[in-house]
């Protein structure tokens, strides 16, 4: 008969009390860990966004909060994937540096923004459309080509770029330009003849017209847009963001709660518009 041989599980008392205690401190680690997760601004689920003023797709109410079409579809697609926001209030030019040095996550901006070519990744979505417009008084020609700027005055917003499309009127010798730094201002000099037209864009000055005194304004269409998330390719997470982003709205769009998909069709560009920027 073989005999069997016991082997003994007992430990001294010391050993069991630094045992218990190697436990306890593991688990209070650990909770700290995912408690610290859950406050930190910068955490795996938390996406800092910058936002500009662009009435009514994008801008700060009157209390700092951020507000606007393209922010409230934001808003609904990042928790429909998981994530929490962090919204950032900044100038046009902030917003391209700190996207290029991975300050801010995304941007809720323009697709085809040629200083941001090489420091974004943009969404397969563009939840709205957005149309860049020539504004001018009732006793002014339309702009019908590009041409007709030349020996003008043209009015542009503070900190706008268009696109890249400041660049190339600020290297026409024959174009004089001048800044206002909101849309109603601009709009303000336009009736007072400070300027013979007025780049911006079409929703914001759509929402500021008033009538009858801004009867005399008339709009002539310059180039169309897509909106975009551009995601900062500083961030190694930037692909990962797009997919979630652009998955989560194709889930809520077939469920009717945000507007239907739109094709990324070819932009109208006005006759004469310099070809580096189109």
């Amino acid at each position: 008969m073989r005999s069997c041989q016991r082997y003994s599980t007992d430990l001294p008392r010391g050993a069991w009390a630094l045992t218990g205690l190697f436990v306890v401190l593991v688990g209070l680690f650990y909770t700290a860990l995912v408690h610290a997760d859950d406050q930190n601004p910068y955490s795996m689920k938390a996406v800092r966004v910058a936002y500009v003023e662009f009435p009514p797709i994008t801008y700060r109410t009157a209390e700092g909060e951020p507000a606007g079409e393209f922010v409230e579809i934001t808003r609904k697609v990042a928790a429909e994937a998981g994530y929490e926001l962090e919204f950032i209030y900044l100038p046009v030019a902030r917003t391209y540096l700190y996207l290029k040095d991975g300050t801010v996550d995304l941007w809720l901006g323009l697709s085809a923004t040629p200083v941001l070519k090489e420091a974004v990744l943009e969404s397969w979505i563009s939840p709205i459309p957005v149309e860049l417009s020539a504004w001018y008084r009732q006793d002014t020609e339309p702009l019908e080509h590009m041409d007709q700027l030349h020996g003008s005055m043209v009015i542009l917003i503070g900190g706008y770029t268009y696109g890249g499309l400041r660049y190339w009127l600020e290297d026409q010798p024959d174009i004089r330009i001048t800044e206002a730094p909101n849309h109603r201002s601009a709009v303000d000099m336009l009736k007072r003849k400070r300027g013979d037209y007025l780049l911006d864009y079409r929703q914001p000055v759509r929402e500021i017209l008033t009538h009858p005194s801004d009867a005399i304004i008339r709009e002539s269409e310059v180039r169309s847009r897509n909106s975009a998330w551009m995601f900062s390719l500083a961030s190694s997470r930037a692909a990962i963001l797009r997919e979630a982003f652009d998955d989560a709205y194709l889930r809520l769009a077939e469920r009717g709660e945000v507007p239907p998909v739109r094709r990324f069709e070819k932009t109208f560009v006005l006759p004469g518009f310099p070809d580096e920027y189109r």
